[in-house]
């Protein structure tokens, strides 16, 4: 059934950040767990936005996926900056869509996505988020950074992962306030040092290099940027809901503009960087030397410092929002800085995987590569609850007794069909690309789609809200913003 607001929401609306006026402090730890943030403690410009989503984007991680488009794929490579282009865009949209969502209502993204899939319900994309981003990708960019820092200073690989791995978690647990300075202060170094090196890679680029596309090409490269970008949606609000509720759609803007960008620059320059080297001639089992030989030998140290700083940026906001996740579907640790407190546990299985992982990071990154296809279905959830849904308060889809079951039925649904049928990663190669090779890789397509559908027919059979309260008309619709 449909109720109106309950007489007494959970701790969501009341802020142990109020008592503590974190506002612009530095050196504190950010006090709390998924409150939203009260409108006295609002602070920052929307404008810092583009760093925080620019820096963690600045690494060699978002080159290699570039890369893989002539590599593996085989496209030229105007083809592949048209795909790389399309994927980024499209991703860049979403992520300006949900970041708009943070100033307007102070919750973090996984609070907000109770709306559409219930308190219980939302166990199953929080922790998907939870699990996969703070301990699955965390390891791998610990693993990566530590590589880029055990090259650059001769010492042991497990010493680097260690090392880089605490500065992440430092970051973390500290909270929103260092995250978003230390983002800041990263970029001017990271967008200097790639740009010198796209500046030496440009001229060097074969647009006329041979081709052998696989079947289907295109769209699977199309796909694998917009896979790698989409990953952060689930972040998009976790470092706007500080901001005030006017500053939305600026917010919006400049959050997209960073992804946009710096996606965009480092994935062609990593397609760009193959056809210079040329597929006979390229390393792959060590990319990272295939890319800095294209550049003067005193460019080759400073590269690998901002690998490594970039992996630290992209695993501040792994971890902390991991944090946050684990938070949104109910864990809380009995204490006043809840959220840190989890950070901690999360941290320590990061770590835990990393050494794990230290040899053999890629198959548990072509295994986060075929669970990243939940996005989508997430996604075609939340936006079509937001277009067709009624207007629920925040105090009311915060309540540990609302319900919404069209939300987790829908994105279940559509997960195992469009991964069962279409995925076409390395590790699982579903039966529609097997015999439709020339398809590519739609499953992100498909994955939304039915969600979106499913939602639109379940919401009107499935009852939501919290049971035994008084009904409420469902024939409203929230704004977008």
């Amino acid at each position: 059934m449909s109720v109106s607001e309950p007489t007494r929401s959970t701790s969501v609306s009341e802020s142990p950040i109020s008592s503590t006026d974190y506002g612009h402090k530095l050196a504190a730890v950010e006090p709390g767990g998924v409150e939203a943030i009260p409108l006295d403690q609002r602070h920052g410009r929307p404008r810092n936005l583009a760093w925080t989503w620019a820096s963690p984007n600045l690494e060699f991680a978002t080159i290699f996926v570039g890369a893989i488009a002539v590599l593996y794929y085989g496209l030229d490579l105007g083809t592949a900056i048209i795909a790389i282009v399309l994927g980024n865009t499209v991703a860049s949209l979403f992520h300006y869509l949900l970041t708009t969502w943070g100033p307007a209502t102070g919750l973090c993204q996984m609070v907000i996505s109770r709306k559409a899939f219930g308190y219980l319900g939302n166990i199953v994309p929080g922790g998907l988020n939870a699990v996969l981003v703070g301990v699955g990708w965390f390891a791998v960019n610990s693993v990566s950074g530590g590589f880029a820092l055990a090259a650059l200073t001769g010492m042991p690989p497990l010493a680097a992962v260690l090392i880089s791995s605490v500065i992440s978690f430092a970051l973390a647990f500290f909270g929103h306030n260092l995250i978003q300075v230390f983002e800041r202060f990263a970029f001017p170094i990271l967008a200097l040092v790639f740009l010198a090196g796209i500046v030496f890679i440009a001229p060097q680029a074969d647009f006329q290099a041979p081709a052998e596309p696989i079947p289907g090409a295109f769209w699977v490269a199309v796909s694998t940027s917009f896979g790698y970008t989409i990953a952060w949606a689930p972040f998009a609000a976790d470092y706007s809901r500080y901001l005030k509720p006017a500053d939305a759609k600026p917010a919006g803007l400049f959050a997209a503009l960073g992804v946009w960008v710096s996606n965009n620059l480092l994935q062609v320059a990593g397609a760009a960087a193959v056809t210079a080297v040329g597929l006979s001639a390229w390393n792959y089992d060590n990319p990272t030397s295939s890319y800095t030989e294209l550049m003067p030998t005193w460019l080759a140290a400073p590269t690998l410092l901002a690998i490594w700083l970039g992996a630290l940026c992209a695993n501040a906001l792994n971890l902390y929002s991991s944090g946050l996740s684990f938070a949104a579907i109910g864990i809380r640790p009995p204490t006043f800085f809840s959220r840190a407190a989890i950070v901690v546990g999360v941290g320590i299985l990061g770590v835990l995987l990393a050494v794990v992982a230290l040899s053999d990071v890629s198959s548990y990154e072509n295994f986060l590569l075929v669970m990243g296809y939940w996005i989508a279905p997430w996604l075609g959830v939340i936006v079509a609850d937001r277009v067709l849904g009624r207007q629920v308060p925040p105090a009311e889809y915060t309540h540990r007794r609302f319900r919404n079951p069209a939300g987790p039925i829908a994105m279940v649904t559509a997960m195992v069909v469009s991964i069962l049928l279409f995925s076409n990663q390395t590790l699982y190669v579903g039966p529609v690309p097997a015999a439709l090779p020339e398809l590519g890789d739609v499953t992100f397509i498909v994955g939304f789609v039915l969600a979106f559908g499913l939602y639109a027919v379940l919401r009107r059979v499935v009852a939501s809200g919290i049971p035994n309260q008084t009904p409420t008309p469902a024939t409203s619709k929230e704004n977008l913003a």
